[in-house]
């Protein structure tokens, strides 16, 4: 069996995460899957998700590694070719990955205590998103 659905947030521009673990639970538990795998995919070049303790403090570290690591700056090509200011986005997104998979099992996804899905917006504006999940199993 193969569902799909899709879930729509708002988001505030760079750094604005969210957490998506019941909306993803809620789409398993009306898929009736009791065992297979769901599917979550950001639809969209500048954003991300993943897991990862949903709290305070990750939640303002997580953008601001990646901005360390990969920071605004106008001397990326995309910005060359653009100029939107939003190079860093794309290569921030592409760093984390636009796609998660977790396992169902018992009707129910597979998550570690601390471990939550979440949604990460990597754009300097903020932005009406979509994210497909699809779930897939018996």
């Amino acid at each position: 069996m193969i569902y799909q659905q899709q879930i729509s947030i708002r988001t505030k521009g760079n750094g604005d995460m969210h957490n998506l673990t019941g909306k993803v639970s809620s789409i398993v538990s009306s898929s009736g899957v009791q065992t297979g795998t769901a599917n979550v995919f950001n639809i969209g070049s500048t954003a991300a998700v993943g897991t990862i303790e949903f709290e305070s403090g990750l939640q303002r570290d997580l953008p601001s590694i990646l901005n360390k690591l990969i920071p605004p700056s106008r001397n990326y090509g995309h910005e060359q070719a653009w100029h939107d200011g939003n190079g860093h986005s794309h290569l921030q997104a592409t760093l984390l990955g636009a796609s998660l998979t977790v396992p169902v099992s018992d009707g129910k996804l597979v998550l570690g205590t601390w471990q939550q899905v979440f949604h990460l917006e990597c754009d300097v504006r903020g932005r009406e998103r979509t994210i497909l999940v699809t779930v897939n199993g018996e």
